[in-house]
This record gives structure tokens, C-alpha cells and sequence, in this order.
């Protein structure tokens, strides 16, 4: 019977995107094409991406820098919510700020997102079949990186709020049998330049 073996899980946010959306700015390109040099010397085995345009480019400019990684799209590795607390989940002194703040969202990320992330966890955690390691990146969204962060941590389900992550910055998770899962890096910009650095955050939180 085959065991398990660790799976590495590489989570990125999109590059930076235009104010529309539809595409990356000159700067998002050369921040995508600089993280895929770095992980040149990674063993992936494939390039997951959600649906939208600024993650397929993001993740097609990556593996431009790699060899013969095979890139797909997966609905799962979408932009949603994935999860919505009610007021007695929250901290009393933040809860209206941050119902508030859902509140704004489309009516069908209110409804698809937390099954969309029920598929996440199960698709994309825990150890493998098999005895090697497998290693895994996904490019995505801020809010599924901050899931699947907070479901490492064990954290409550409504603290996917109030993480955040740079454009093009690298989360790494391992999820290694009999053990708890590990954030080895997070929100890691080591390989982007200050100048790009901290794009998708606002101006007074860029360090």
C-alpha cells in the first residue's frame, strides 16, 4: 500500500493588474516574470490559477520561466469569499466594520465562495498519496491566500480577514504526514526589487 508523503503548497497573489483589471500593468509583468526566476530551482509539478485574467497572466509568466511545468486553470484557485461570519464569530469592537465590509461584495461571491472554498481545502491541503514530495503553486487572490493561510494556523474561520499579501509575494505552506501543517514563508517579496514591492497594498502600508 502506497503511504504519504509532504506536499509543498505555493501560494501567490496575482501580479499588480490595471484599474480594470482586464490585464497586467508593465510593472505586474516584470514583478510575475522575476518570481518565476525565482522558482526556477523548485521542483513543481504543475501551476494552478483561477479563472480571471490577472492570475492566468500571472501564472502563464511564471511558467515561462520554468521547464515544461504544465499550467492549468482551476475554479477552486478563484477570487471569493470564502467564508461569511456571522456578528457572533467577531471580536464586538471590529464586527460592523467588517460585516460592513462584506456587505459590499457581488450577491454570487456571497453565495459560491464558501463551497468554492470547502473544494480549496480539499484539493489543495494536506500530505499526498505516494512516497515523494509533491509540489504545488497556485496563483490566486488575496482572500483564498488568507484562507488557506488561516486553515494552517488553525485559526477561527473568520480571521481570513485582516491578512493581506503583496502582489506577486510568495506563501509557502507544508503539509507533511503526522505533523501540523507549517507556513514556511509568507507574503515573502524577496525576490521583486523595492521598487516593486508592495503593490496591491495601500500607500501607507507599504514598508
Amino acid at each position: 500500500m502506497a503511504g504519504t508523503a509532504p506536499r509543498y503548497l505555493y501560494l501567490v497573489r496575482h501580479a499588480e493588474a490595471s484599474p480594470d483589471e482586464s490585464e497586467l500593468t508593465d510593472t505586474g509583468r516584470r514583478q510575475a516574470e522575476l518570481l518565476g526566476v525565482r522558482l526556477r530551482d523548485s521542483p513543481l509539478a504543475v501551476i494552478h490559477h483561477g479563472p480571471l485574467p490577472r492570475a492566468e497572466q500571472t501564472a502563464r509568466l511564471i511558467g515561462d520561466q520554468l521547464d515544461g511545468v504544465p499550467v492549468q486553470p482551476s475554479e477552486p484557485a478563484g477570487d471569493y469569499l470564502p467564508h461569511l461570519p456571522t456578528r457572533e464569530e467577531l471580536p464586538a469592537e471590529f464586527a460592523d466594520a467588517m460585516l460592513d465590509r462584506i456587505a459590499g461584495f457581488p450577491a454570487e461571491e456571497w453565495e459560491n465562495g464558501p463551497g468554492l472554498a470547502r473544494r480549496a481545502l480539499a484539493r489543495f491541503t494536506g500530505p499526498v498519496s505516494g512516497d515523494e514530495p509533491r509540489h504545488e503553486l497556485i496563483v490566486t487572490h488575496n482572500f483564498l491566500v488568507a484562507w488557506l493561510v488561516r486553515d494552517a494556523l488553525d485559526a477561527p474561520a473568520w480571521r481570513w480577514m485582516g491578512l493581506h499579501h503583496g502582489n506577486a509575494s510568495l506563501t509557502v505552506i507544508r503539509y507533511a504526514p503526522d505533523r501540523p501543517a507549517s507556513v514556511l514563508f509568507h507574503n515573502d517579496m524577496g525576490h521583486l526589487p523595492p521598487e516593486l514591492r508592495w503593490t496591491g497594498f495601500p500607500p501607507e502600508l507599504r514598508a
